[in-house]
């Protein structure tokens, strides 16, 4: 199975009504489509993911490995995932959350 970043799209994430940062979708898609991802790392926009507190959350999975990245608040972390897809998409291997993205990780159940 295709490793997978999923962006949350739900009630608070990306709502700058409720003050949280935007979501960049369209660079999103568009950088999965340049890039040539989708066959590789698949990319899904989602509803609520559930952690709200973190505002701005992703999950990346590969197989049974689960990665939580929250308050995603500034475009250069979307840049971080679209370059991560891209490191994953070449290697096919293990997910190793680079440095930039590494102090947003957290545990959804803490």
């Amino acid at each position: 199975m295709a490793p997978r970043v999923t962006i949350c799209d739900g009630c608070c994430c990306g709502r700058v009504e409720k003050e949280n940062h935007e979501v960049p979708l369209e660079y999103l898609r568009d950088a999965w489509k340049e890039n040539d991802l989708k066959s590789q790392v698949k990319l899904t926009i989602s509803g609520c993911l559930g952690p709200c507190k973190m505002n701005n959350v992703s999950l990346i999975t590969s197989g049974s490995e689960r990665i939580w990245l929250g308050k995603l608040n500034d475009m250069e972390y979307y840049e971080a995932i679209v370059d991560w897809a891209k490191e994953i998409a070449e290697s096919s291997g293990e997910l190793i959350v680079p440095e930039k993205l590494a102090k947003l990780q957290f545990d959804p159940i803490a």
